[in-house]
């Protein structure tokens, strides 16, 4: 009950000083915008990382060629390059290759393709995509209109595609793309599927992309320094580094290495790079960690001194209390109770702006929307904590002052 009646007080105080206590909420309320924000925009990466690479499975892994990240050697040297694999190594490969049903060969060819229908086209950012049969499973893909490459479309490289859902959206609207002719880049592809929608990703194509035949995409791509891609399924997880194994034994076959020479590819299973991605995360998250707590330190320094402006502006009022019977206790606790409530109220606003403008920016940068609840209850609780802090020496100040002189005060 005193507690209640102080807060009641603390409320009245604060309407009527109601300019500076909405500053002083604001000053809160941007450091709490910020560590809510950007930790909501790390939640919403962390969950499209999970659910793309839960959609290609944890029993798949990826054969690329090696040299990806070639540094530069004494003297400006750049080191030789490993050779890539080639269309006849890769395609041996899935002939032979019998430790799994999954087996499929890719070669990204653009990112800024263009792709027009009529009078429609989209923006230059399309990728275009040389894949076989299997990509789709491969890639965590399901087809939702129209079929699959048949063998004979891999066998003759045909000008067939299957497109994104958002390609289909951009250029066909509400109109049946199947078996529709359009332009992609300056050839002419018919239109045989639509990938289920998948959403805007931050790891592969998201739903703008189209599929060509593998075939095609070599005769398309007639450069000698192509490397393609192979990603192979295994059939559970548990079974993953075995077929590694004999993945890597098959390839080093293929490619006449001998047992001196080391491998030159690499293979990365499916999940490495999201927990690679993951664990970086955690760097960013120490370092907005620190600035939102850096942030609220001012907040709680600006907040001091505004509490004990307060202070001084009310000393005759504190005098008025004394002398009808308020203790210091009362008088230290509704002060304390004042920052609180400020700093609540600051807080609260700065985890919905925090929402909001996380959320927005993960899914503009292809995350998805979240409510991460354990920055939310630390906002609340770092809002609590700096009331106290910041509302103790003003309140004990308050406390301390001699009603006699108090109600002299001008």
């Amino acid at each position: 009950m005193v507690y209640s009646e102080d807060i009641k007080v603390g409320i009245q105080s604060i309407g009527a000083n109601r300019l500076r206590s909405i500053l002083t909420a604001l000053i809160i309320a941007i450091g709490i915008t910020a560590l809510v924000g950007i930790l909501t925009v790390i939640d919403g990466v962390k969950k499209n990382i999970n659910e793309n690479f839960a959609a290609m499975g944890a029993n798949s892994f990826t054969i690329r060629n090696r040299g990806f990240n070639l540094r530069i050697g004494e003297g400006g040297n750049r080191p030789k390059p490993y050779p890539p694999i080639r269309y006849e190594e890769a395609m041996d490969f899935k002939q032979r290759y019998t430790f799994s049903e999954v087996v499929s060969v890719s070669d990204n060819i653009s990112g800024s393709s263009t792709i027009k229908y009529e009078g429609a086209q989209t923006d230059p950012n399309v990728r275009v995509i040389g894949g076989d049969e299997d990509w789709a499973i491969a890639s965590g893909y399901e087809i939702a209109l129209g079929r699959n490459f048949s063998a004979n479309e891999l066998n003759y490289a045909n000008s067939v595609t299957i497109i994104g859902n958002d390609i289909k959206e951009r250029v066909f609207g509400n109109e049946d793309p199947i078996n529709k002719v359009i332009t992609v880049g300056s050839n002419r592809f018919k239109v045989i599927g639509v990938f289920k929608d998948k959403g805007d990703a931050i790891i592969g194509p998201g739903d703008r992309f189209c599929l060509i035949p593998i075939s095609k995409a070599k005769q398309l791509e007639a450069s000698e320094n192509t490397s393609y891609t192979i990603t192979v399924m295994a059939g559970n997880p548990q079974t993953v580094e075995g077929t590694i194994g004999e993945a890597k034994g098959l390839l080093r076959s293929i490619r006449k290495l001998n047992t001196r020479e080391t491998d030159n590819f690499e293979i990365t299973k499916s999940d490495a790079f999201a927990t690679s991605l993951i664990e970086n995360l955690k760097y960013i998250n120490i370092a907005t960690t620190a600035i939102g707590g850096i942030t609220l330190f001012g907040a709680a320094i600006a907040l001091m001194n505004i509490m004990l402006v307060s202070v001084t502006e009310r000393t005759r009022e504190i005098g008025v209390r004394k002398s009808i019977g308020a203790t210091s206790a009362v008088i230290r606790r509704q002060f304390l109770i004042e920052a609180i409530i400020i700093c609540i109220l600051g807080g609260v606003g700065g985890v919905i702006f925090g929402l909001g403008v996380g959320n927005g920016l993960s899914v503009l940068i292809g995350g998805t929307f979240v409510i991460p609840w354990w920055p939310i209850v630390m906002g609340i609780l770092l809002c609590v904590a700096v009331g106290i802090v910041s509302g103790l020496y003003p309140a004990v100040k308050a406390s301390k002052l001699d009603p006699v002189d108090a109600l002299r005060y001008e």
